[in-house]
């Protein structure tokens, strides 16, 4: 991993990996490295003491919103959640009046998860704190990105020069487009694979390359990232059935044989069993990095909220 190229974030906020330069880039993933090591010792740093953040999930999302939590809770910050559903926002409020109304309370960050692309944007424009994405619609998932790469660093120790393999519901996923903007911007080779009904539009225009086989798309790639399918994000039929897309898009032993041997498989979860991934191998920690993701999730968001807030020290 490469050394911290600069002494702070530039950014006021962290809304989505399009448009970072690599050396922002790789100041995140070596403040995660750093934050990771200081969680293996079951350390606590003081760095957000009389801090406030925010956790305001318009969606569902247990991994997500637990891990920022526990990251707060970890650099010693105050944290409030929000819970949409019992909330005022649920009664009619609209965007702008939530945002004048967290305004007021003069938080320090706020961490945002919307149903709709360009939302936590939008809320980044009429508040004064520093806002993080975690998850707009089909738009962005910085976070996911920045851990995603962090695991493929802890196993293959660099990313420029890699062949990438993102595999799945392209069309609704916003990791798939935070993890194509940060695994191109950092030099990675990456090809995304789905029936045509999963490929977006103009998605060549990202510097990807399109399969609609499985087994061509993964030949001799180093990493895999399976997506689930979101049928919630659905209307209509996009899949025969799960069976035929099982069959056709989902990773087994037979497919994984054309990667290279020592391919890696990463998923950001939640996972759908025997729909995109085979059990037996979502399970096999040889082949797969699941867990790792999960475990490297804390130390991701704490470092985006440190850097964050580092500015203002």
């Amino acid at each position: 991993m490469k050394e911290v190229e600069k002494k702070k974030y530039p950014h006021k906020h962290i809304l989505g990996i399009e448009g970072l330069l690599p050396p922002d880039i790789n100041y995140l993933l070596n403040l995660s490295e750093k934050f990771s090591l200081q969680l293996s010792k079951r350390e606590k740093s003081s760095f957000l003491s009389n801090k406030t953040c925010i956790n305001l999930f318009f969606e569902n999302s247990t991994r997500t919103r637990t891990s920022f939590e526990l990251a707060g809770k970890k650099l010693s910050a105050d944290i409030l959640n929000i819970s949409v559903s019992s909330s005022s926002i649920k009664k009619g409020e609209t965007l702008i009046d939530t945002a004048m109304t967290l305004n007021a309370m003069q938080p320090d960050i706020l961490v945002v998860r919307h149903p709709d692309a360009g939302a936590v944007q939008l809320l980044s424009e009429k508040v004064n704190c520093s806002v993080i994405n975690a998850g707009d619609g089909p738009h962005e998932h910085p976070t996911q990105a920045l851990l995603d790469a962090l695991t493929i660093l802890r196993r293959k120790k660099v990313i420029s020069g890699l062949k990438v393999a993102i595999c799945g519901d392209i069309l609704h996923s916003r990791v798939a487009r935070s993890n194509i903007h940060l695994l191109t911007t950092l030099g990675a080779e990456v090809r995304v694979i789905a029936p045509n009904t999963l490929i977006p539009y103009g998605i060549e225009n990202l510097g990807v390359r399109v399969y609609n086989d499985m087994r061509l798309g993964i030949k001799d790639v180093d990493i895999i990232i399976m997506l689930r399918l979101q049928l919630e994000r659905m209307s209509g039929s996009y899949v025969p059935s799960i069976r035929e897309y099982f069959r056709f898009f989902g990773l087994d032993r037979e497919k994984l044989n054309y990667a290279k041997n020592d391919a890696l498989i990463l998923h950001p979860g939640p996972m759908n069993r025997g729909v995109e991934i085979d059990s037996e191998l979502a399970d096999d920690l040889d082949r797969t990095a699941i867990f790792e993701q999960v475990q490297l999730g804390v130390a991701v968001r704490m470092a985006c909220l440190y850097a964050l807030l580092e500015n203002k020290k």
